[in-house]
């Protein structure tokens, strides 16, 4: 399975710059390594450093044209939207990439 990430504009994609942590970002973050480590392949893409890939993927430019930047982030399983709006838990990620997934993961 293929999941790819594609952020909204921001200065990184770790949560961690700047004077604000976002705490959500920093769980998504560790929740993509274990994802990696379940033998997920991961793919993330920043619009404020690879805007060309949002024009690329019919499916990311079309929601993007019809829903605007709201549906950021958008997640895609093999392709197709899984899940947009924002950063979903590591119980959903895992059920979006068809895993188990325990409470002590």
């Amino acid at each position: 399975m293929k999941l790819q990430v594609f952020d909204p504009p921001m200065c990184c994609t770790s949560g961690v710059c700047g004077t604000n942590v976002d705490t959500k970002l920093v769980g998504f973050l560790n929740d993509i390594e274990w994802l990696k480590k379940q033998g997920i392949h991961v793919e993330r893409y920043g619009l404020a450093f690879e805007p060309a890939m949002f024009t690329k993927i019919a499916v990311v430019k079309n929601t993007l044209k019809e829903e605007g930047n709201d549906s950021l982030p958008i997640i895609l399983a093999d392709e197709k939207v899984a899940y947009k709006g924002n950063y979903p838990d590591r119980k959903k990620l895992a059920e979006i990439c068809g895993i188990e997934w325990k409470e002590e993961d």
